[in-house]
C-alpha cells in the first residue's frame, strides 16, 4: 500500500505555504500534459514546485502540485556538441556529480546546489564572473508542457522564440520537462579566501574582478571587515587538485559556517544589542585559506542555516556606489543584522528576463535569520537599490509589481505575448505571477 502524498506545501524559508492540494508525481511529459489538460478543463491551476528554495511565492501552488521526484537524471550526452540533457526535476547537486563522473562541468553556477534545474533557471539563478554567470545563459534547449497540454521542444532551430524567452520563464510559460545545457570539460578552480578591510576591498574590487575568473565578497554589518573569495580556472588536469583536508573542510564549512553560525545567529535574535559586537568578533576570526578542487566543489556550499534573502542586480557602474549608500543608510538606521551582505558580479547576457539582460551587473544580497524581522531592513535597502535601476532576483524577496517591472525589462512585451500564446487560460499562474506579470 502506497503512502499518501502530503496535501500541504511549504518553502524552505517558511514564508510561503499552501494546503488542500492535489499532489502528483509525474514520471514523464505525457503525465504532465494529462494533468495540465485536466486542470485546464476544470478551471484549476498547476504548479511544478521543486525544492522550495525560492523565498518569494513564485512556485507556490494553488490547486495541483507536481512534485519533481519522478523527473530526475541525465537522459542524453552529446560529446560532439558538448551538451547534456537532463530531466527538469533533477537537483543541481545531482547534475554536478553526474557531470563530474562523465568528465564534464557547467561553466558557472550559484553558490548552493539544492534547487531543481527547472527552478534554478526559471528564477534566474546565477553565480559570479565567468563568461556566463547565470545558469539560464548556458541553456541551449528545453522541452515544456504548455497551458494547452502541448509538449513543445525548443532549440536554436526549433521554436527558437520559445527558447529565447523560456530560459528564465518564471514558471509562467509551461512546465519544464527537460533542459539541455552547454557543458565543457571538467576543470579545476583555485580558491583563495582572504579577509580585507572595507576600504581595501572596495579599492581593489575592479582589479580583483579583472584578475580572477570569479570574485565574491561578504561584508559583515557593524564591522569594517570583508571576506573576499577569488576563484581562478586552473585547467583540466585533475592531478593538480589540492582540496582542503577533510578536517579543515569539516571545521570551516560544517561546524563553523553551519552549526556554530546557526546557533549564534539564533541566539542573537533574543539579544539584538549584542549583534554588533558579535559581528565584529566573528569577522576578526576569519583567516585566509587556499585550495584547488573540481569546479562544483568550489562554486557551491551547503547551507543548513535557514534565512531570508533579498537580492538586486544593479548596473555594474553604479554597484559600488549603491553599496556605499546602503552601508551609510544602514548605520544611520539603528537596525541590527547578524548576517553578511554578499557582493557578486555578472557579465551581460541575452536572456530577456535575466537580471543581467543586456548589461554588466553587480549583485547585492541582503540576509537575515529566519526568526528575525527582515521587513524594515529590506525596505531600507530596497529603496536605494531601486533608485539605481536595480532588478530583483525573481526568487528572492522584493516588493515590485507589474508597473515597476515593465521599465526594467525591454522585452517584457514579447514575454507577455508568448505567455498569452502558451498559457491563454493562466493554468500556471499564482499570486506572485499575478503581481509581477499581471493577470
Amino acid at each position: 500500500m502506497s503512502t499518501p502524498l502530503p496535501s500541504a506545501w511549504r518553502n524552505w524559508s517558511g514564508l510561503e505555504s499552501a494546503s488542500g492540494l492535489d499532489v502528483l508525481v509525474p514520471a514523464d511529459a505525457a503525465e504532465i500534459a494529462a494533468a495540465v489538460t485536466r486542470a485546464r478543463a476544470a478551471g484549476r491551476t498547476v504548479k511544478a514546485a521543486g525544492t522550495g528554495h525560492s523565498f518569494t511565492g513564485i512556485a507556490t501552488p494553488r490547486h495541483v502540485h507536481l512534485r519533481p521526484e519522478g523527473m530526475r537524471g541525465i537522459v542524453a550526452v552529446d560529446r560532439d556538441a558538448m551538451t547534456v540533457t537532463a530531466l527538469a526535476g533533477t537537483q543541481l547537486k545531482v547534475l554536478n556529480a553526474e557531470l563530474a563522473r562523465l568528465g564534464l562541468s557547467l561553466h558557472n553556477m550559484g553558490d548552493i546546489a539544492e534547487q531543481t534545474l527547472a527552478g534554478a533557471i526559471s528564477t534566474g539563478t546565477h553565480g559570479t564572473g565567468g563568461r556566463a554567470a547565470g545558469l539560464a545563459a548556458q541553456v541551449v534547449g528545453l522541452e515544456l508542457v504548455t497551458g494547452t497540454g502541448e509538449v513543445l521542444r525548443a532549440t536554436a532551430t526549433e521554436n527558437p522564440d520559445v527558447l529565447d524567452l523560456a530560459r528564465v520563464g518564471l514558471g509562467a510559460l509551461g512546465v519544464l520537462t527537460t533542459i539541455t545545457f552547454a557543458v565543457e570539460p571538467l576543470f579545476l578552480l583555485r580558491a583563495e579566501e582572504q579577509p580585507m578591510s572595507w576600504t581595501d576591498a572596495l579599492a581593489a574590487f575592479d582589479d580583483l574582478t579583472a584578475a580572477h575568473d570569479h570574485v565574491d565578497m561578504y561584508w559583515f554589518p557593524h564591522s569594517d571587515r570583508m571576506l573576499t573569495k577569488r576563484n581562478t580556472r586552473m585547467g583540466t588536469d585533475l592531478d593538480g587538485a589540492a582540496p582542503l583536508p577533510r578536517w579543515r573542510a569539516w571545521l570551516d564549512d560544517d561546524l563553523l559556517s553551519n552549526t556554530v553560525f546557526g546557533a549564534q545567529t539564533a541566539a542573537l535574535n533574543t539579544t539584538p544589542r549584542a549583534i554588533p559586537a558579535a559581528n565584529r568578533f566573528a569577522s576578526r576570526l576569519l583567516g585566509p585559506r587556499t585550495y584547488t578542487d573540481i569546479a562544483h566543489k568550489v562554486f557551491t556550499t551547503e547551507r543548513r542555516v535557514v534565512f531570508r534573502e533579498m537580492e538586486y542586480a544593479l548596473p555594474r557602474a553604479a554597484g559600488l556606489e549603491a553599496l556605499r549608500e546602503c552601508r551609510t543608510a544602514f548605520e544611520r538606521s539603528g537596525l541590527t543584522v547578524s548576517f553578511p551582505v554578499e557582493i557578486r558580479v555578472a557579465p551581460a547576457d541575452d536572456v530577456p528576463l535575466s537580471t543581467s539582460y543586456d548589461r554588466d551587473s553587480l549583485y547585492l544580497a541582503f540576509h537575515t535569520h529566519r526568526r528575525a524581522d527582515h521587513r524594515a531592513y529590506f525596505a531600507l535597502m530596497e529603496s536605494i537599490l531601486r533608485a539605481h535601476d536595480g532588478r530583483p532576483h525573481w526568487g528572492k524577496l522584493h516588493t515590485l509589481e507589474t508597473a515597476d517591472v515593465a521599465p526594467l525589462y525591454p522585452r517584457l512585451p514579447d514575454f507577455l505575448a508568448l505567455r498569452d500564446r502558451l498559457d491563454p487560460d493562466r493554468v500556471f499562474t499564482n499570486a506572485y505571477l499575478d503581481r509581477v506579470l499581471g493577470g
